[in-house]
């Protein structure tokens, strides 16, 4: 790293210039704040060690005109008159450590490697993240839907509150998007979006998964373990699929959701949890009500705020702006000339049901791009489903796989059931399964 410190004791300069030499770091001296300022206009520097009290200059003001000269550059001020205020306002005003004086080689060093290690981190998220930005396009949340732009209104009104927001719709709809918005949209933004997917997960495990357990809690319990309320603490907990939480466990959540309490397995200790739940669902939760399937009270707590996400079938007049935009990002990612579709490709998409929503619209333009042997989309570079007529339908006898003719009956099933519930039932399989299996294809 390339170190400046600022100081106007020669001696400070010279042991702290060698104490970082010592830990591989380049060290660039000066003696005043007006010094400091004119090298960072014209150099790049990782961290800069700056004196509280340099002769004629305040070192907080300093370390301000730092911050908004170089906002990359970590800033660890030294002091003899290190006190907790000094800290909390240099703290406020930027500086990432407080160094008390007199201090050691090896407490410099320390400093050295804790800041060489932050920034470390800092750009391992910065990495993870462009490498999400790489595998998925940027969310766009503007709609040429009137019903769907007062959806999005609201949901954006509501994310600066603390209520409960009850995201409904089929599958693929993009509702885990919206929840990402509305957590980025809230105070919570700072802190954390942890997800769980309720349907992932058996009745045994759901609720350790929210809410943790303690060691020899249940089978396979060897050590205590957080859950993903505390995980979400001071931020949004968002509940996939929160219409097939096991009945069991729907009292606990209640008890989160009304009494910002909870309990890990095993534990008698009630916890306090400052969370902000959003939940979604492709269930009719009031008719799960009904069947005594899902908890009344709980309904009623989880859809303070109800938002109905429409399908992508609703959704004609934003189809074709949505797939020009997935195959502007398909079509960089493949490195392929790939800008448009033809009349008739377009005229295909536009007629057909999409029962996979959003999620199947992306997986059909990827297919699109990578089959397209020009610079246009023609009907053909469609998948199969999606084009009519182009060849003969899948069906007991035709010369396919099987692999082929389930995942065809799962679509067709999915696209008629009234719910993932009377799917699952119409297939002889649980919902668990089915949500595994329309993950895999894309539905």
């Amino acid at each position: 790293m390339r170190c400046l410190i600022i100081d106007d004791e020669e001696s400070i300069r010279r042991i702290t210039s060698v104490a970082l030499a010592s830990e591989g770091c380049e060290a660039v001296a000066v003696e005043s704040g007006a010094a400091a300022l004119k090298r960072v206009a014209n150099e790049h520097f990782d961290v800069a060690f700056l004196d509280l009290k340099l002769k004629g200059e305040n070192g907080l003001e300093v370390l301000v005109e730092l911050r908004k000269n170089a906002p990359v550059l970590d800033v660890v001020l030294f002091s003899a008159y290190a006190n907790v205020p000094t800290t909390v306002e240099a703290m406020r005003r930027g500086a990432v450590d407080v160094l008390a004086k007199p201090f050691t080689p090896e407490q410099l060093r320390q400093v050295v490697r804790q800041v060489e290690e932050n920034r470390r981190l800092k750009n391992k998220v910065a990495e993870l993240q462009s490498q999400i930005e790489a595998t998925a396009p940027a969310a766009d949340h503007t709609t040429a839907e009137p019903a769907l732009q007062k959806v999005y209104e609201l949901a954006l009104r509501a994310a600066t509150t603390p209520a409960t927001i009850l995201l409904l719709g089929e599958s693929g709809t993009g509702k885990t998007v919206l929840a990402r918005a509305i957590h980025q949209s809230s105070a919570q933004r700072e802190n954390a979006f942890v997800t769980v997917s309720c349907p992932t997960l058996s009745k045994e495990l759901v609720a350790s998964e929210l809410f943790g357990h303690m060691k020899g809690a249940f089978t396979g319990a060897v050590s205590d373990t957080w859950g993903k309320v505390a995980l979400a603490d001071g931020g949004t907990l968002f509940l996939d699929e929160v219409g097939d939480l096991p009945m069991e466990v729907q009292p606990r959540l209640l008890r989160l959701l009304q009494e910002k309490e909870y309990e890990r397995v095993g534990e008698a200790k009630p916890r306090r949890s400052n969370v902000r739940v959003i939940a979604a669902t492709n269930r009719n939760l009031e008719e799960a009500v009904g069947k005594g399937e899902f908890r009344r009270d709980l309904f009623f707590r989880l859809s303070v705020i109800p938002l109905q996400v429409p399908p992508l079938r609703e959704r004609l007049n934003d189809l074709r702006q949505m797939a020009e935009r997935y195959l502007k990002f398909f079509a960089a990612q493949c490195a392929k000339k790939v800008t448009r579709f033809s009349p008739a490709a377009m005229d295909v998409m536009m007629k057909y049901q999409w029962p996979g929503n959003l999620r199947e619209l992306r997986n059909a333009i990827e297919h699109a791009v990578i089959l397209a042997n020009t610079e246009s989309v023609e009907p053909m570079d469609l998948p199969e489903n999606v084009r009519p007529g182009q060849a003969a339908p899948l069906s007991v006898g035709a010369a396919v796989t099987l692999a082929e003719l389930e995942a065809e009956h799962i679509r067709r099933i999915v696209g008629h059931a009234r719910s993932m519930e009377d799917a699952a039932r119409t297939l002889g399989i649980d919902p668990a399964t089915l949500y595994r299996k329309r993950k895999a294809l894309g539905l």
